[in-house]
């Protein structure tokens, strides 16, 4: 990595990663210090749930069937013709 690149990050502007950023493909280590190099404040993005820009944690999709009437989705697909 370029020193330019370094400053940036050493600067203290970037804070280190938590716990549950382990694992990220954005994350540097810059002087034996793991950092972000997409996020400032890595433990704000996990406050309310799942960091949008981690690349090791997939959001799980929950679905839900819903028990339809047969007579009502008849009726409804022979209004549609």
């Amino acid at each position: 990595m370029a020193t330019a690149e370094n400053q940036i990050y050493t600067s203290g502007i970037f804070n280190p990663i938590i716990e549950k950023c382990e694992g990220c493909e954005r994350i540097i280590e810059v002087e034996s210090q793991k950092i972000c190099k997409t996020y400032i404040n890595p433990e704000a993005k996990w406050k309310l749930g799942i960091c949008n820009f981690a690349s090791h944690v997939k959001p799980e999709i929950t679905t839900s069937k819903i028990k339809i009437n047969p007579l009502k989705a008849s009726k409804r697909a022979m209004g549609k013709k």
